[in-house]
Formats: C-alpha cells, structure tokens, sequence
C-alpha cells in the first residue's frame, strides 16, 4: 500500500512540472491573479533548451543531497567501477540514455501531431511494461491486473481533449511512431530500473540517469541556432528551478515506488499522470474540465483503488491472522 502511495505521489508531483512547462510555452493566468507565460516557442529546439536547464539545476542539487537523502549514496558510486559492478553501471547509464531519448521522442511526436494524440499513444507504456517485465522477470499479468490497465488507460484517455491533425499522412505517421516509440522506450527504462535496483539504491541511480540525461541535452543544443541573447532568462531560470526541484521529487519517489512494488505496477499506477495533470491544471491555471475530463478522472481513482485493494489482498493472503 506505502509503494502505491509513494508513486501515486510521483505522479501528482510531476504534474506541477507539467504544468510548469505548459506555462514556460503559453501564457496563463495563473491561480487567478498572474498573467505568466508564452516566453519560448513549444518547438523541439527549445524544449531541448528547458530540458537542459532543468538538469543544470537538478543534477548538482541531488549530488549535494544525495548523501543526506542516501549516506551510502556516493560510496556505492565509486564501487560501479569495480569490474564486477561494472553491468550495474552499464544499466544505470542506459537508464540515462532512455530518459533521453523517450523524452526526445515524446517532443518530436508533440511536434508533428496534436498533444492530446502524442500523450495519448504515449501512455499505453504500461502495456509494454506488462510485458516486459513478463519477459524479463517472469512476472506474467493477472487477468485482474489486465482489466485494471484497461480501466487506467481508457480513464487517462478521457482526460486529454481530441483535436483533429491537420498535417500531411507522412508527418502524422512519424508522429504517431515517435510518440509509441517513447512510450515503449520508456517502459523498457522502468523494466531495467527494477533490474538495478537489486544492486543499487535508487538515489544513486536517479543521479547517474539525471547526469546522463543532462549530457546528451546539452549536446543536443549543438545542433540548433537559438536566439540566446533575446530570451527572458530570468522568468525561465525561475521556471526552471521549480521544475528541477518537482522533477528531483517526482523521479526519487517513483524510483523508490518501484524498487518497493515492481516495474508493472509503477507503471499502472504512473498512468493516471495525465488524469492529475489535467487536475493540477484546473487548480494553478483554471484550464477547463470537460464532462468527459471528469468521467477520466473518476475512472483513473477507481482503477487505482482496486489496484491497491488486489495488492492488500495477496499481502493478507501470504500473512494470514
């Protein structure tokens, strides 16, 4: 029950980067008192940018609190460089490169189909999950566990609006590819993640993905011509501290959710991030929930809640009275 809530928590907390980004990209009258927002183009360039700067900021924080949070934390660091550590480090480093690269891929779907569709597509990843741990670790689906993803899914489905593309079939087809790749992408990093933890703590790995993360967008950044000295860095940097700090949040406690209950189910539960995205959104930025916005999120609590109930019920059933 603790590991349901703790990734229950990831998600709610990672919906304020969301919402963080969605202002960095639009303007919006936030809590109802402050016009904010609109100070980049939602273009993949400066996405790269945003993403680069949240790590900027995130990186160096986990590594000053990394000993506190973990006293352990950078001895088992030093220890990856063994030779017969040196498969853990391999994963923790992949690990990294996949956060890239679903990240990017997520972006690059964002740009060529509407956002509803692309988050959409993305958050079938649960379903790879499923299946990748099964492959991986053996841990075949229960027919419940089925139904439940199906419940969390179609509820997350609800809570995005649908709009209808515009461009040509060849872009849309990318798009839709980008945005299923990501989400497999990003099941395979959850799968792996569980594989590591076995030998190493999640405060560790968090830092080394985040390091890894950091590097490959910044040497993305190589590549684009932005117009660096016309931006509003100081409402940027403003938004990129708050979303490094909810984005340090969110990933520590969902590493640590699945290190307690299992890729599969972490990846069920972090489902319902669109639904509390959708939440937070009406909350900070009074974006408008639909009738249909609201059935999703009632949908995605009652999914979750028998999640929860199942996973009490084997627990009782192993430690019976």
């Amino acid at each position: 029950m603790l590991g349901i809530l703790i990734v229950l928590l990831s998600s709610f907390v990672l919906s304020f980067h969301n919402i963080t980004v969605r202002v960095l990209f639009a303007e919006h009258l936030v809590l109802g008192l402050f016009l904010l927002g609109g100070y980049v183009k939602p273009d993949l360039p400066h996405s790269f940018l945003l993403m680069f700067m949240r790590m900027l900021l995130v990186v160096p924080l986990m590594a000053f609190l990394a000993p506190k949070l973990y006293p352990s934390a950078w001895k088992e660091c030093q220890n990856l460089f063994h030779r017969d550590r040196r498969d853990v480090l391999v994963q923790a480093f992949g690990c990294g490169v996949l956060m890239f690269v679903y990240v990017a891929s997520l972006y690059v779907a964002i740009g060529l189909i509407p956002t509803g569709i692309a988050m959409t597509l993305f958050f079938t990843y649960p379903i790879f999950t499923a299946l990748l741990a099964w492959q991986f670790f053996g841990d075949r689906p229960t027919l419940f566990r089925w139904v439940v993803m199906g419940i969390i899914l179609v509820g997350s489905a609800f809570t995005i609006p649908q709009s209808t593309p515009t461009q040509n079939s060849y872009a849309i087809a990318i798009g839709i590819l980008a945005s299923v790749g990501s989400g497999v992408v990003y099941a395979l990093y959850t799968v792996i993640a569980q594989k590591c933890f076995e030998k190493l703590h999640p405060i560790p790995f968090t830092w080394i993905s985040f390091a890894t993360t950091l590097l490959f967008s910044g040497m993305s950044l190589l590549f684009w011509q932005l117009p660096y000295t016309n931006l509003a860095w100081t409402p940027l940097w403003i938004g990129g501290i708050f979303s490094g700090l909810v984005s340090f949040l969110g990933h520590i406690l969902n590493n640590i959710g699945i290190r307690s209950i299992g890729a599969t189910a972490a990846s069920i539960i972090g489902s319902s991030s669109p639904a509390l995205t959708a939440l937070v959104a009406w909350l900070i930025i009074h974006e408008t929930l639909n009738t249909v916005q609201i059935l999703g999120i009632g949908i995605v609590t009652l999914g979750i809640a028998l999640l929860s109930g199942e996973r009490a019920l084997i627990k009782r059933s192993h430690h019976p009275n």
